[in-house]
């Protein structure tokens, strides 16, 4: 397979198409519209999940695990939620093949064996849950209930692309049920403040916190925030939600529970997932033409050391000292790669883990060796080094520390040069055309005015910034009133 990558500017679909592939996350599968991915990829994600899953952890969550399959009845149960996903749902309908007497070697399904209940293959999992819920919870003392799974759901989707949109991806969703909805509100916030620093302090993604508007919120939701990052082709990219779910669950489920005052009420919930699409994100906020650009903290593979030699004993001479290297790295937590593999020279090596974006990498050479150096390279900024061989390890350790950093405020930056304010519809479309990213402006607060302007431009509000000054202005399309800006941006 070629390794030439399509460049951003000439076309930056081909672009990161190229990157997801090539770069060994992912291909396309026999199933339509479904992707593998692959153990490069996976263990990307392996990093990303048990990040998360220790935050989770740590503010008191608990894993479990519920159906994939959920009864029609249970999945029609909330009327919005119903609704909202209707158009995306697999239902299985039978549960047996037989042999088709017309055709020798084929299946058919038996016509015998339809299923009394249709089963909805979970798009997410709230009806399975909540009809669990009404088992759990009788009083006050079951509650909170605090738990996460970590599953794959699947959603119809027509147009798919790698990771940022298949019909069946990797995730997890939280659902929690509290006594009260300050509780649930609390938790809601908590759980998107998770989410940002994970996205942010591991990812290396700036993200914007907000709620989004009504026409936008998830089914079912009385309220969901997100948080938003802006990719380098100026479009946005919801990287996370939380849903404040009220008792609109707890209602459809009669979901209720003794208080303190020994009163019957309904439990309040919340629901919040990240997904498999983080990895596309990351793909595009930091890749560049030659490949992907991996945030150290989460990066499969942190530090690779390629030797060069001529003989047997050159190598045997390397090779004890990367030996003694990677023990020390190890020692230190750092996932490091000795590649002395012969079948490829060193120069295809280094396009090949460039490709890759692994974050440093070692050239162990014969003659720096002896004159007691050792080329390092970092693949954010291409530099490279020459350190002395006794301080490599201390070096390396610093070293990443400082790739996360400058890749996080080298996003922080591009993303705050592409937030821009527009009073006027000439300048929206202007803007929007010729620059794209957020587009800070006002709204006049209607569903209407929402709708027109995702028809005419096919941007949307992305969120309400939480942190949001009030400001009086006028809408940007119709004039009327606002009370305040809110970002709007082309989406994936």
């Amino acid at each position: 397979m070629s390794k030439e990558i399509t460049s951003r500017a000439a076309d930056y679909s081909q672009w990161y198409n190229d990157l997801v592939i090539k770069g060994g996350l992912a291909d396309y599968s026999a199933v339509r519209g479904c992707m593998v991915i692959k153990p490069y990829g996976f263990a990307l994600w392996e990093n990303m999940r048990d990040e998360l899953d220790r935050m989770f952890k740590e503010t008191g969550h608990q894993n479990a695990y519920f159906p994939l399959f959920v009864p029609k009845s249970l999945f029609e149960a909330e009327e919005k939620n119903a609704e909202g996903f209707a158009k995306e749902c697999a239902v299985v309908t039978h549960y047996r093949l037989k042999s088709d007497p017309n055709h020798k070697g084929k299946l058919m399904v038996d016509p015998e064996a339809k299923l009394e209940e249709e089963l909805v293959v979970r798009p997410t999992s709230e009806a399975i849950i909540w009809n669990t819920y009404k088992d759990w919870i009788q009083s006050y003392r079951d509650l909170p209930i605090l738990v996460n799974q970590w599953a794959n759901v699947v959603r119809w989707e027509m147009r798919t692309r790698l990771f940022l949109r298949t019909a069946e991806f990797l995730w997890q969703e939280g659902h929690t049920a509290h006594a009260t909805a300050e509780e649930a509100v609390e938790e809601t916030r908590r759980m998107l403040d998770v989410y940002e620093t994970f996205v942010e302090e591991y990812m290396a993604v700036p993200v914007i916190k907000g709620v989004k508007t009504p026409a936008e919120r998830f089914a079912g939701a009385e309220d969901t925030y997100c948080i938003e990052a802006l990719m380098q082709d100026g479009k946005a990219l919801q990287a996370g939600t939380s849903h404040f779910l009220g008792q609109n669950f707890a209602k459809a489920f009669d979901v209720k529970f003794l208080s303190k005052e020994n009163k019957l009420e309904y439990v309040w919930a919340t629901s919040w997932g990240v997904s498999t699409r983080l990895i596309g994100g990351l793909v595009m906020a930091h890749s560049d033409d030659q490949g992907l650009v991996m945030p150290p903290r989460i990066a499969p593979i942190q530090v690779v050391i390629v030797p060069i030699y001529k003989g047997e004993e050159q190598r045997a001479e390397l090779g004890a000292k990367a030996g003694a290297i990677t023990k020390e790295l190890k020692a230190l937590g750092i996932r490091v790669k000795y590649d002395d593999n012969d079948n490829n020279r060193p120069g295809w090596k280094f396009a090949e883990y460039e490709l890759k974006g692994v974050p440093v990498r070692i050239t162990l050479g014969a003659r720096d060796l002896q004159a007691g150096v050792i080329e390092v390279a970092r693949r954010d900024t291409k530099e490279k080094t020459s350190v002395p061989v006794d301080s490599i390890v201390e070096t390396v350790r610093v070293l990443l520390d400082d790739i996360q950093k400058a890749m996080f405020e080298k996003a922080r930056a591009f993303r705050d040069e592409h937030i821009t304010r527009v009073d006027t519809w000439a300048e929206f479309e202007k803007v929007l055309a010729e620059k794209g990213g957020f587009l800070s402006a006002h709204w006049d607060g209607t569903p209407e005015t929402e709708e027109a302007i995702k028809e005419r431009t096919k941007a949307t509000i992305r969120c309400i910034p939480l942190d949001n000054a009030q400001e009086e202005g006028t809408c940007v399309l119709t004039g009327k009133p606002s009370a305040q800006r809110v970002l709007f941006a082309k989406a994936y």
